[in-house]
């Protein structure tokens, strides 16, 4: 399969990179949401540093990332005790 090459702009600067075509629309769509949450620090606090602004990004999409995946395990639990309740429904039925 053959990859896109395409360029994204993050705070000013263009990173080319290589993208299979399926992936193309999130990745430009990451890149669209990093540059958003930019310019909502530099707004909210007054920061210009694009390092501090790049840092504070990067701390802000990992702590997403992890709630995320937390309420995937809760999601999970939940699906299994509701799975597990219609087994038990199942059981007693036959």
């Amino acid at each position: 399969m053959d990859e896109l090459s395409i360029k994204i702009k993050i705070a000013d600067r263009e990173y080319p990179m290589k993208v299979k075509p399926e992936d193309e629309e999130r990745v430009r769509r990451a890149g669209k949401n990093i540059n958003e949450r930019i310019r909502s620090y530099r707004e909210r606090f007054g920061i210009d540093d694009k390092q501090d602004l790049l840092a504070m990004v990067a701390f802000d999409c990992l702590v997403d990332k992890m709630e995320t995946e937390e309420n995937k395990g809760d999601l999970d639990e939940s699906v299994l005790d509701k799975i597990n309740q219609l087994n038990h429904l199942v059981n007693q039925a036959l």
